[in-house]
């Protein structure tokens, strides 16, 4: 845990940066304003939705339990007759952007622990700012942009979506790399 005495404030500054850069994405700049879209009838399938007491939780259409059944006959005509998808359904009420917005930031902090826990255990001493930046931004890179790669391949997000996602986590690795190469420690 030493790591951590020694690299609070990169890890603290790293994650005010990105945070300060996703706000800066996602509310300034119109890059994600077509990430997602309305659903035709949204007033009818929202009703049918609460008329069947559906709860908050992740759903699959066409569902099947099993392989096995995903391989019956009905199961495959569901599949070619669509629509496929996948539905999320969070509780009713108010968007609360507060809670949302501390997790992100939560969030940002923990991939700025183990950016440092790797990039102390793993550098030499003394090592250079540009060692740093590669080292800490390749790690920041990987958590932030690189993770979001198995949305489009399991979740049918589209790829164009996701290709923006990747773009801010290479600007968010570079951030990252940027504060853990400017204030890493001299004598570690």
């Amino acid at each position: 845990m030493e790591f951590l005495t020694e690299l609070w404030l990169p890890i603290l500054l790293s994650a005010v940066f990105v945070f300060i850069a996703s706000a800066i994405f996602h509310m300034a700049l119109p890059m994600h304003k077509a990430d997602w879209k309305g659903i035709p009838g949204e007033s009818q399938v929202l009703d049918m939705l609460r008329n069947q007491g559906v709860q908050p939780g992740q759903y699959m259409f066409p569902y099947a339990s099993s392989m096995k059944e995903c391989e019956s006959p009905e199961m495959k005509a569901k599949f070619e007759r669509g629509p496929i998808g996948i539905l999320v359904l969070r509780p009713p009420g108010p968007m609360n952007m507060g809670k949302h917005l501390m997790q992100w930031f939560l969030f940002t902090i923990v991939v700025g622990i183990f950016v440092a826990y790797a990039a102390y255990h793993s550098l030499p001493p003394d090592p250079s700012y540009l060692l740093v930046f590669r080292v800490t931004g390749t790690i920041a890179f990987l958590a932030y942009g690189i993770s979001v790669v198995p949305e489009s391949i399991w979740k049918g997000q589209s790829w164009g979506t996701t290709a923006k996602f990747i773009f801010d986590g290479l600007v968010y690795g570079l951030v990252t790399a940027g504060a853990f190469g400017w204030l890493w420690p001299e004598l570690l």
